[in-house]
């Protein structure tokens, strides 16, 4: 069946189907001429990979940030991050970052990143006098650490097929690499914006109302500090947390910055419902089209093969480098994560491979592939959402390529940027 099912899923993406139709019609396919098995197999795989207890929390966190991105929790944001770096230059730029890597912990999304505050910082920065089209890149390269500082819904999945790491271990493994990236756009655009003589924003405002500033946004902040430190200390668990995220952006929305009323709540269960709809949808054709490779023998082979190659570890994350970036080229992080992880994370581990380690390099890995033709998803957001070709954002992106392969090599060789908080904080089980 694997012979029918690569090249009709190949087929299927050219024809520019979205990857939960192409992935479940590949299945349907590869079962129709390939196999003896009848085509309701493939939705009862589907269905059983959607059957778990703790897959309730992305849903849930999904609701949570469509709560929370209002535009007071938004505007505060954004005014935190001009106050602390609008005054250098490039500073609307470093705004833009800034407030990417701030709202991050309120989405655990680049998508909703790019198409929440980074929308409006494309406007800002365009109005500043920045190009607009580099304004869209810079948006869709610091949008990228939506998926790493947690709350996270990748990292959720993740944990969901690795039993050597949880999701709080994950949650906390981020936190380091999601700076790390954060930085490595900062300089990226430091350089473009002295190059280009993109002037600073308005200058550096007293300390005491950039303290002002900051305990306004506190509130939105302190969602990450609730869940991440329920998780820890056995409050409740990360299913759990994703509930007592929605309440706790309920409140702050209602009762301290008042944005949102009731009569708002309608449209945005509606929102939350159909991006958890898509999302399911992906990791519901993801399950099925990991069957189909499993009873092929596919992971057990690849496996046996890399283990027979006797490499080491280091030389073994390297090619696992190489091989997640081309993937990424042609598939989204979530079905990504289903496929590869079951195949992957055992011969890490095998190789002595922290598994907090190997999972920040997987996810990050694959969280770049958004920012990478053909299929890049943030690009074609941010296009959409700006009315520009993305042709002119791709144009843009080479000095944020670099970035991301230099953080990719800091990442692989240093791994107790990915180990060291999980381990003093009490999350790693290794």
């Amino acid at each position: 069946m694997a012979e029918i099912l690569f090249p009709a899923l190949f087929v299927l993406l050219a024809l520019g189907l979205p990857v939960a139709f192409a992935m479940a019609i590949s299945v349907f396919v590869a079962l129709s001429f390939g196999s003896s098995y009848p085509n309701l197999v493939v939705v009862k795989e589907m269905f059983s990979g959607l059957d778990s207890f703790p897959l309730l929390a992305v849903p849930f966190f999904i609701l949570a940030a469509e709560i929370m991105t209002g535009g007071a929790v938004t505007l505060a944001m954004l005014r935190l991050a001009q106050s602390l770096v609008g005054h250098l230059k490039g500073g609307l730029g470093h705004a833009n970052v800034v407030s990417s890597a701030m709202f991050a912990g309120i989405s655990g999304s680049a998508l909703a990143d790019a198409a929440g505050p980074g929308t409006m910082m494309i406007r800002m920065m365009e109005k500043g006098g920045y190009g607009r089209a580099y304004a869209g890149a810079l948006t869709i390269s610091s949008s990228v650490v939506g998926p790493i500082i947690p709350p996270s819904i990748t990292m959720i999945i993740y944990a969901m097929q690795d039993q050597q790491v949880s999701v709080g271990s994950l949650f906390m493994a981020g936190v380091l690499p999601g700076i790390l990236i954060t930085a490595a756009v900062l300089l990226a655009n430091a350089r473009v914006s002295h190059k280009r003589g993109y002037a600073s924003g308005a200058p550096m405002p007293p300390l005491g109302e950039i303290a002002r500033i900051a305990l306004y946004a506190l509130p939105a902040l302190m969602l990450v500090v609730l869940i991440v430190g329920g998780i820890r200390f056995g409050v409740f668990t990360p299913t759990e947390a994703s509930v007592i995220a929605v309440f706790y952006a309920l409140f702050v929305g209602m009762f301290v910055y008042r944005s949102l009323r009731v009569a708002d709540l309608p449209a945005i269960i509606l929102r939350a419902a159909l991006v958890s709809g898509a999302v399911l949808l992906i990791l519901g054709a993801a399950r099925a089209f990991a069957w189909v490779l499993i009873i092929e023998g596919v992971p057990q082979f690849l496996a046996e093969t890399i283990i027979a190659w006797d490499l080491s570890p280091i030389v073994f994350l390297l090619a696992v480098n190489a091989l997640l970036l081309v993937f990424g080229l042609f598939m989204d992080p979530l079905p990504g994560v289903m496929i590869l992880v079951p195949i992957l994370a055992p011969i890490a581990n095998s190789l002595g491979i922290a598994a907090d380690h190997f999972a920040i390099i997987v996810i990050v890995n694959l969280t770049f592939g958004l920012i990478t033709p053909p299929v890049g998803g943030l690009i074609f957001v941010v296009a959409s959402a700006t009315n520009q070709r993305p042709s002119a954002l791709i144009r843009e992106l080479p000095p944020f390529f670099l970035a991301a392969l230099v953080v990719l090599a800091i990442l692989t060789f240093v791994p107790g940027l990915s180990t060291w908080l999980p381990a003093i904080s009490g999350f790693s089980r290794g």
